[in-house]
């Protein structure tokens, strides 16, 4: 795999100590071609399957690979339509999977991609993965959760610490192949600078390792050092799900 200069990567899963199968899937993706790159940019996905070992595993790895591949191949120039367009690609092979296999009705899965194109992020989410920004020692989470504790604490309902160890934190309100299809999507294109640090992972880690934890670890470790740190936490902390997450460190 190419990797242009500009960023340092790099990217870790992990089934933890609970799961017999990986059913989050990734992938890091630059074309081929030098002007295909100046229109493109750098893609990053993460996806958390559900529907059982086999319908979220095949979710997963559907999605990833369709907006990968409907990004790149996507004629617009502007990355948040295709972005827009890669995610429905996605969603409705996903469907169509299961149309033809039954048995696998209800298979879905969370989508998290961001795109980087002029030292700018552009970013697609569905779903309980995130997407967070370090940057001058501070982080910020850039998606929010579509689940019910989610919209607890939006509502007031509850407050951030309860959401984690509510037991209904892990029930989804939207994912890629489920309907309602409602993903976000960046409204304008933010800004990177050097030294900003991109972390998308699933809720394999951020269930388990705080917000705080993930700042200092990336802050102070080199980013493959910092991933296997982070999955390290998780299942020191019991694994209870699988474990993914990608590193992007603006040069």
């Amino acid at each position: 795999m190419r990797i242009r200069p500009g960023i340092e990567l790099a990217n870790l899963t992990d089934v933890g100590c609970h799961r017999e199968e990986n059913e989050d899937y990734y992938c890091y993706a630059e074309p081929d071609e030098d002007l295909a790159f100046e229109r493109k940019g750098r893609l990053a996905v993460v996806a958390d399957g559900m529907g059982g070992h086999a319908g979220g595993k095949l979710a997963s790895t559907i999605a990833v690979e369709a907006v990968r591949d409907g990004y790149l191949n996507h004629t617009d120039s502007d990355p948040r339509q295709a972005l827009r367009s890669a995610f429905q690609d996605a969603h409705t092979a996903i469907q169509e999977y299961a149309r033809q296999h039954p048995e696998l009705r209800g298979m879905g899965t969370t989508c998290t991609a961001v795109a980087i194109l002029d030292k700018k992020l552009h970013y697609g989410h569905v779903g309980d993965s995130r997407l967070y920004l370090i940057r001058a020692s501070t982080i910020s989470r850039i998606t929010q959760d579509h689940s019910q504790v989610a919209r607890l604490v939006q509502d007031g309902l509850i407050t951030p610490e309860e959401a984690s160890v509510h037991p209904q934190r892990n029930v989804l309100t939207a994912a890629m192949g489920v309907e309602p299809a409602s993903a976000d999507f960046s409204e304008t294109p933010l800004p990177l600078e050097p030294d900003d640090i991109l972390l998308i992972c699933t809720d394999g880690l951020h269930g388990l390792v705080s917000d705080q934890e993930m700042l200092e670890n990336t802050s102070t470790l080199e980013p493959v050092e910092a991933c296997k740190e982070l999955v390290r936490l998780a299942k020191e902390r019991g694994g209870f799900d699988n474990i993914t997450l990608q590193i992007l460190r603006i040069m």
